[in-house]
This record gives structure tokens, sequence and C-alpha cells, in this order.
């Protein structure tokens, strides 16, 4: 849930009516009255599209009741029968992993190489990558996707691809993270998977043609909205988020723009209010 500043496809209403409820019956979940939008041919990766309601939960444990067709969860903290669960009432299921900093409470810590540690990003027990050392970084992140996918995931949502405009220890570059980004897209649609863009709207225009979707937080409490039309214009979802930005500030805006909005709470749990 990390920023940079800190951290339905339309179905006839008898259809959904219906196989919402079967959904419910046979899954033993509350009915979700919207699908995933889902029109890519048999074996193409999921393409989520402008008008998908979804819901963030990284902390805790994952309440699968929400009838939402996109659920975005930690990749890490929550086994295939979670993702399988959700796949069975019809959800598609978003892996959120770190791309761009160490966290010393992952599984994995001990595979990075103390020379692409840099400063600390903000959050207890997280350093920023250097991510010029992609060849060092390439396996590491492989092998999360690797996680992703074998545990059943649609798509991937990697945290933190800014590290370019944050101080993060290294002299990044906006090349520095071009590169590293279209690496992380390659990874993830090598191996099926939808990824989405987390932030970095400044390199929205060379980045949306390598990027199946978007991920934002605070565009409009930093007046940045706009700034993800290229998504909206590429007929890619933007999933966004405020945390502060009362709703009858911010939910004409999105609406106007298409975004997928909703007010969570910081700590990225249940709770959610969606425009």
């Amino acid at each position: 849930m990390r920023s940079a500043t800190r951290r339905p496809l339309p179905l006839s209403a008898a259809y959904l009516l219906f196989t919402g409820a079967l959904a419910g019956l046979l899954a033993g979940c509350v009915n979700v009255p919207d699908r995933a939008p889902d029109d890519r041919p048999s074996g193409a990766r999921w393409q989520p599209r402008p008008g998908t309601a979804w819901q963030w939960q990284l902390s805790g444990r994952v309440d699968t009741s929400v009838a939402v067709p996109v659920y975005d969860i930690d990749g890490f903290e929550n086994s295939a029968a979670v993702v399988r669960r959700l796949h069975e009432s019809g959800r598609k299921v978003i892996c959120y992993i770190n791309a761009g900093a160490w966290e010393d409470f992952r599984p994995d810590r001990s595979a990075f190489p103390a020379s692409v540690l840099g400063r600390s990003d903000g959050w207890s027990g997280e350093r920023w990558l250097d991510i010029r050392r992609r060849s060092l970084l390439r396996p590491i992140m492989a092998a999360r996707l690797d996680m992703c996918r074998e545990k059943g995931f649609d798509a991937v949502e990697p945290d933190l691809l800014d590290g370019y405009t944050n101080d993060t220890g290294f002299p990044l570059t906006a090349a520095h993270q071009l590169a590293y980004n279209r690496m992380i897209a390659a990874l993830a649609h090598e191996r099926g998977m939808a990824v989405g863009l987390k932030n970095d709207l400044e390199q929205i225009p060379d980045l949306v043609r390598d990027f199946d979707f978007a991920v934002n937080e605070q565009c409009a409490e930093f007046d940045e909205c706009s700034s993800l039309s290229p998504f909206i214009k590429a007929d890619k979802a933007v999933f966004h988020v405020e945390y502060s930005v009362p709703k009858r500030t911010f939910c004409p805006l999105a609406k106007r723009l298409r975004l997928d909005s909703m007010s969570k709470r910081l700590a990225l749990g249940r709770w959610r209010s969606p425009c």
C-alpha cells in the first residue's frame, strides 16, 4: 500500500442475477453482482476494463464476501486456497508484491544482496532497491512472480515503481526506472499474468503500452488524476483510492475520468467506501 508520497462488462440484468446467485450457492459465498470484464480469447491474459469495481485488502484475513469482481491482495500472505475461493465465486485476483523495496519480514529477504539495499522508504523494515542492478534483481522478482502464478493469481500489482523520484540512496534516473518497470511487466507477461503500473504518473505516456491497468493512490489529493487518462483512452482500468479527501470531492472527478475509485483507510483492511 505504499506510495511515493509515503507508500462491469455489462451483461443482461437477468443473467447477472442468475449467475451471481448460482455462484453463491455453489461456492457458499455472497452473490457477486458484477463479473470482472474479460473479453480475452482462450489462452490470453486477463485485461481489466474501465468500470470494474474492486477491493484492495493488504492487511488482516481477507474477507472474501465483498461483492466486487476484482480483489487485490498480498501475494505472500495469502494461499492458493484463498485465490481459489475467490475464483470459485467469480472474482479475478491481483497479487500484490513490493518490487521497489526490500522488506525484512518477507521469506525471501536473504535473497537480496546487501549491495542493492538503499535508504529506508519510510516504512519500518523496508529499504529502497538499486533498480539499476537488474541482473541481480531479475531472478528475485521472477521468483516472486512465479509464486503469484503458482497460487493462481490473474495479475500482479508491483509496488514502488517510482524509486527514481525518491531519496533512495542511489543516483536513479527516469531511464533506469523505465528499464526496470518494463522488466517487471515482461516477467509478468511471460507468466501469462496481467500487470498494473503503480503510481509513477510521470512515466505513464511511456509505459501505458507495457502495462495492462493502473493502480493509483491519492491522485485527487495531489491534483494528478488527469495524468491517468492514457490508460482510460487505451481501454485499461485505473484502480484508484483516496485516504483523506472526502468522496464528495473526488468521486465526481473520478466518475468523469472513468476511474474505478473508492475511499480506503491507510491500513488497507476490509473497509471500503466506493464512489
